[in-house]
């Protein structure tokens, strides 16, 4: 009579147990994509290295004066465009663009967000920023890295519940070889 009621009662405790472990720290786990190859034109992959459909290309770029202060010398003035990206709200795909030496060395990175583009007729997202070098005589070119970077980057550490998975690779900065 008494294995009679434990057998009646395991599938209550399993339920719990099932439960339970999803707050456990062994149901969490986090994982970083490997940095893409940069270029001038890139494919934006997510954090399993697959196209999520989206272009994304330096138009142009040279070196010159910010208008808001420039007091403070040249800056790497670049335009950028996205293609196949829709003008959702979020953050939407976002690229590191960093300006690069002649040895690929990056001399200034930041992230850029298709969001932040302005709509063209022709449906692509164009935009431009200026990037900050210390040695803008150096720059000979402006380099995107392919990897998406408008996931949410929370741990396991951070949130157990929500936390955890691929993120994507850490942000380009000064002194990375692309």
């Amino acid at each position: 009579m008494l294995s009679a009621r434990i057998l009646a009662g395991a599938p209550s405790a399993l339920v719990i147990l099932a439960l339970s472990s999803c707050a456990s720290p062994w149901g969490c786990t986090d994982t970083t994509a490997e940095r893409g190859e940069a270029g001038a034109r890139v494919q934006v992959v997510d954090t399993s290295e697959q196209s999520i459909g989206v272009t994304v290309e330096v138009v142009d770029w040279r070196l010159e004066p910010h208008p808001q202060v420039p007091a403070e010398g040249d800056k790497v003035h670049f335009h950028y465009r996205f293609d196949g990206a829709s003008e959702a709200s979020g953050p939407g795909p976002a690229v590191d663009a960093c300006a690069v030496d002649k040895g690929r060395v990056a001399l200034g990175c930041q992230t850029i967000y298709s969001s932040e583009a302005r709509l063209e007729p022709d449906g692509a997202l164009t935009g431009d920023e200026y990037l900050t070098v210390e040695r803008p005589e150096q720059v000979v070119g402006v380099l995107l890295i392919p990897n998406d970077q408008s996931y949410d980057r929370r741990t396991c550490a951070q949130d157990i519940k929500d936390g955890g998975g691929p993120h994507p690779p850490k942000p380009a900065g000064v002194g990375d070889r692309l």
